[in-house]
């Protein structure tokens, strides 16, 4: 059964600390969902770093990894506008079926560059764009899906799982990538992620049918519909600015082939750790998740949970400007462990911080929003999702390259308290919402 119906009473907030497994063993749907979503997703992030480091040791630029970001900023524009109305308007296992077939096109190409040693950069600029373009329409389409598959009662806890995926895909695929690209290349990195891609496939197709609630068609009527919906929902636009603002100004991975190659030293397997340090955060989040059913101001503890990003973002950067103000002999092949130690601890403070404002962000989306316009919403939300993160990466290859390793993150964590004040002062229902009568 796709659509569960609401329970009559809602329980009282599970007690304890550890995440609520509730999701996966009353939802087998929703278990295989989960499961395979984990391993396509490792696979994606596993590509995602490979071609970062491929492209820079090709380029040797941290502007030419940028792009592999920057190039698809406009089609994922154009996809996050539309994908949301497709998903509204069709059944979202079909939906799912079809972009993920199409964006099964990417991996296939990627590797067959790799094994031909292709060293011009624009095919790798192609495949990258296509996955994060209909990248932008599964992600509608994944999120939009979950309310439909458990009970209103257990969104927080599916909250936390989600970010505790999300956490395995970022924290497995970089530091698998950093491993794999030091120790077998770049043909077999990924090819590993064609088959991690089709257990992801396995989970799509295992979905029940999950046809729209409402009445909906793909065009401009049903996009504006999605719009005036979220301009009204002002609750929502201030969890989704916070987001913006947490991808544009505190991405770091970009910088971090070049911190791995100019102050830590160690080569790819440096770069891998430092990238999935984010996710260990992420991961320790959602494992000590339990207290986040009981709290009821979500506006509140986003706010915080983004200034604690901040701070932490901020730090990494005056740590880069320490370290590469100090002279030091770099080894290629074994890091400075006590420099990896301290950049690696705060990214993972950064990645906890803002791993719990998503579990709250999430909630409140999914809580706060009719499922007739779930997919719109979900897909303006997946191309803040996808499209945030490479312009974090724009802003802090550009600026790394520019002024200096160090520049974007302590500027970056500045800009991003900077908002977070500003729109918690002057938005009063933000501050004020309460879990348990939703507000969009």
């Amino acid at each position: 059964m796709s659509t569960p119906a609401p329970a009559p009473e809602q329980p009282a907030p599970r007690k304890g600390w550890f995440l609520d497994i509730s999701p996966l063993r009353e939802s087998p749907a929703y278990a295989r969902f989960w499961t395979s979503g984990v391993a396509g997703g490792i696979g994606t992030q596993l590509t995602a770093v490979a071609i970062g480091i491929h492209v820079y040791a090709l380029s040797g630029s941290t502007i030419a990894v940028a792009l592999v970001g920057g190039f698809a900023l406009l089609p994922m524009i154009v996809m996050g506008v539309l994908g949301g109305t497709i998903v509204d308007a069709f059944d979202r296992r079909k939906v799912l079926i079809v972009a993920s077939s199409i964006s099964f096109v990417a991996p296939v190409g990627i590797a067959a560059l790799a094994w031909f040693d292709v060293e011009q950069l624009w095919p790798y600029y192609v495949f990258t764009t296509l996955s994060s373009t209909i990248g932008s329409l599964v992600g509608a389409a994944r999120f939009a899906i979950h309310p439909r598959l458990v009970e209103r009662r257990l969104l927080p806890a599916v909250a936390a799982w989600s970010g505790l995926s999300a956490g395995l895909q970022v924290a497995v695929g970089p530091a698998l990538a950093g491993v794999l690209v030091g120790t077998v290349g770049f043909a077999w990195t990924y090819t590993i992620d064609i088959g991690l891609f089709l257990i992801g496939f396995w989970g799509i197709v295992s979905l029940p049918p999950i046809r729209p609630e409402g009445s909906s068609r793909v065009g401009l009527t049903s996009l504006l519909e999605g719009i005036r919906f979220l301009r009204g929902a002002q609750n929502l636009r201030v969890a989704i600015a916070l987001q913006i603002a947490a991808f544009a100004f505190g991405r770091s991975y970009a910088i971090l082939p070049a911190v791995g190659a100019l102050v830590v030293g160690g080569g790819a397997p440096t770069v891998g750790i430092l990238a999935a340090a984010g996710a260990v955060g992420v991961i320790l989040s959602g494992v000590l998740s339990g207290p986040f059913g009981r709290v009821r101001r979500h506006g509140r503890a986003i706010a915080l949970a983004t200034g604690a990003n901040a701070i932490a973002v901020s730090a990494f950067g005056v740590l880069l400007l320490i370290f590469t103000a100090t002279p030091r002999e770099l080894d290629a092949t074994t890091p400075e462990l006590g420099v990896l130690l301290s950049l690696a601890g705060v990214i993972v403070v950064a990645g906890a911080a803002d791993s719990i404002a998503g579990i709250f962000r999430t909630t409140m989306m999914q809580s706060a929003t009719p499922d007739a316009v779930r997919g719109r919403l979900q897909g303006l939300f997946t191309l803040v999702l996808t499209a945030g993160p490479r312009v974090g990466d724009v802003f802090a290859g550009v600026l790394a390259a520019v002024v200096a390793l160090w520049f974007p993150s302590l500027v970056g964590g500045l800009l991003i308290g900077a908002v977070a004040l500003v729109l918690y002062r002057l938005r009063p229902g933000f501050r004020l919402y309460d879990a348990k009568e939703p507000v969009p």
